[in-house]
């Protein structure tokens, strides 16, 4: 199990009331969640292995420099990622907290969490389930090898499996295509204008007449006398977009051969360092979630 770990701890930190606070008064909300989120996906879903993945860049270079607008809209006046002021101070901590429990946290510098789950989960030997709110990992479904996306629109307690089958009854497309519809259909929340004019409807239209993103564009090339979904006018904006064409895919696409060192994510037995679990229980107000996690993991803890 492999979790998207800035997308749960944000999904955490609205989903959970601000009033949720440590003995000192200050927000904990997010951690808290997170720790919930964590205890309940080891309950129900009862993996072997598990790894927070982390974003070390949450706007890497060479995306920025493939499409200046890439999470441009997200960018905070003083730089770095616009996060709300209760949150930046909890994710110290919860980092903290994983540490001190034995989970797993994998970041790469000049990577997002994204690549380190592509690359985790091709490693991967056995099946892979992929945790996050992030419609962008659907592009890793890979039924032959066991790889879903348990997708959090809906929350924990009611995840939507999402495998090839669940790609193409919600988008019309085969099941790994979904980097290439994103590229031309757009992402307004990555700033990912997609192609001018071309919606959902066409984009699939296409990836299912031409079969991929690559083919669409060497038949826009060589048509002469258009017709559907190659029609002149989707002709016009295919062409109009070239330059965006170009450097999408270097954006949409999740790495997953990036140089990262062995993982393990064996599910700690018991905290690697219980004195400072506890104390950072206290501390922060933790206590009932790190019982929880605890009794997740089946810790045997006096």
């Amino acid at each position: 199990m492999l979790l998207d770990a800035a997308s749960l701890y944000f999904r955490a930190f609205y989903g959970v009331p601000t009033s949720v606070t440590t003995p000192d008064g200050r927000p904990i909300n997010a951690v808290r969640g997170f720790l919930d989120m964590t205890a309940r996906l080891i309950t129900t879903h009862v993996p072997d292995r598990l790894v927070a993945c982390w974003d070390d860049d949450w706007r890497p270079a060479f995306r920025v420099e493939a499409l200046p607008s890439y999470k441009a809209h997200r960018v905070a006046p003083e730089g770095g990622e616009e996060v709300p002021d209760e949150l930046s101070p909890q994710v110290p901590v919860l980092v903290d907290v994983l540490a001190a429990a034995g989970i797993d946290r994998v970041g790469a510098p000049g990577y997002e969490a994204d690549d380190v789950i592509g690359t985790l989960a091709t490693r991967a030997q056995e099946p892979v389930d992929v945790v996050t709110g992030d419609r962008d990992l659907f592009q890793l479904v890979d039924d032959a090898r066991g790889i879903r996306v348990l997708y959090t629109a809906r929350g924990i307690s009611d995840l939507e499996f999402v495998d090839e089958a669940g790609v193409a009854a919600k988008y019309g497309i085969p099941g790994r295509a979904y980097a290439d519809f994103a590229v031309l259909r757009g992402d307004p929340s990555d700033g990912l204008p997609g192609v001018a004019g071309v919606g959902a409807k066409t984009a699939a239209a296409l990836i299912n007449e031409f079969g991929d993103l690559a083919g669409i564009r060497a038949a826009a090339a060589r048509t002469v006398v258009p017709k559907p979904p190659l029609t002149a006018a989707v002709l016009k904006k295919l062409h109009a977009a070239a330059d965006y064409l170009d450097a999408a895919p270097v954006v949409v696409a999740v790495a997953r051969t990036i140089d990262l060192p062995p993982v393990d994510g064996t599910l700690p037995k018991a905290p690697a360092d219980p004195d400072a679990l506890a104390e950072l229980a206290e501390r922060h107000g933790l206590e009932s979630s790190v019982r929880r996690l605890g009794a997740a993991l089946d810790w045997q803890l006096g």
